[in-house]
């Protein structure tokens, strides 16, 4: 029976924790699209929906911190445990399908990009080198 147990929890993991990346298109004020590679902002908030519980989720915590050193000024960090009162009502205001998920925020507090699942140092550093001004 623990033969069977095993590789369908890690299937069941690795599904559950599948990447998907979400750049989201907006009109600027003169009416021009914006995608996430073009948007140049001077600070960004970086929105980590997750739980205390979800191994992924805690897999990105060192990554948060790490922004949060290399990134003093210049981007937020918040984290919000969805499995608690506080940040329950968070998954449905963000529209929250999988933890942990990561949503980028311009200074105006518009979502520019989203990412779901464990999301690697390397990756959101491009994306905020490419961001900021």
């Amino acid at each position: 029976m623990l033969k069977f147990f095993i590789p369908l929890s890690v299937a069941f993991f690795l599904c559950s924790c599948a990447p998907s990346n979400t750049a989201v298109s907006r009109i600027n004020g003169s009416g021009e699209t914006e995608t996430a590679d073009s948007i140049k902002t001077a600070k960004i908030t970086f929105l980590e929906l997750g739980s205390d519980g979800c191994t992924p989720c805690q897999m990105m915590r060192p990554i948060m911190e790490k922004v949060t050193e290399n990134y003093k000024e210049k981007v937020e960090v918040i984290f919000y445990d969805v499995n608690t009162a506080a940040g329950s009502p968070k998954v449905k205001e963000y529209k929250i399908r999988v933890i942990p998920t990561q949503i980028f925020l311009d200074s105006e507090g518009k979502e520019i990009f989203r990412h779901e699942g464990f999301y690697p140092y390397e990756n959101i550093e491009k994306l905020i080198d490419g961001w900021l001004e």
